[in-house]
């Protein structure tokens, strides 16, 4: 048995789910009866960590926004995973939206999760390490509470717990 226990917490998405939803969302518009006809992009950009996309109206960029998340959560991602970066005029009078792919929690908000853990008043220790919030604990039970209270919190990134052990 362990001596301790430990688990991480991230918002390290999977890229593979992520661009399978994308490709999910680019058949589902192709079928759609409300699209026939109608000029529209979904972009990824993999480099550039973002997210384009375009359509003829506010009315089709928000039903491509919605067919997107719908994708992302049937995959087990966070619909916090997508970050609205700017909404404008593209060419041809259409809109287009940019969304920055959030995969990283922010220091600040790192330190909002080490507070509310060192709150639970456990005997659980929380460190910052690189991108991900290493928490450790003698009793495997402590670790459950810190997830369940941490999951049940509103986040601006997507928390994911990995290496639990």
């Amino acid at each position: 048995m362990a001596s301790e226990h430990s688990l991480d917490i991230s918002a390290k998405i999977d890229l593979q789910a992520f661009k399978d939803a994308i490709a999910q969302s680019e058949k589902e518009v192709i079928g759609r009866y409300d699209f026939k006809g109608v000029a529209y992009e979904i972009n990824y950009r993999e480099k550039e960590k973002q997210l384009v996309l375009v359509a003829s109206s506010d009315n089709k960029l928000d039903a491509l926004k919605d067919i997107v998340i719908g994708k992302l959560i049937k995959r087990g991602l966070s619909s916090k995973a997508l970050e609205e970066l700017k909404t404008e005029d593209a060419s041809g009078g259409s809109r287009k939206a940019t969304y920055k792919i959030v995969d990283t929690i922010e220091s600040k908000e790192a330190k909002k999760i080490i507070a509310e853990i060192k709150a639970l008043k456990t005997k659980a220790s929380a460190i910052i390490e690189g991108e991900y919030i290493r928490v450790k604990s003698k009793q495997i039970d402590e670790l459950q509470k810190i997830m369940a209270h941490i999951k049940a919190m509103e986040w601006e990134a997507p928390v994911v717990f990995e290496n639990f052990r």
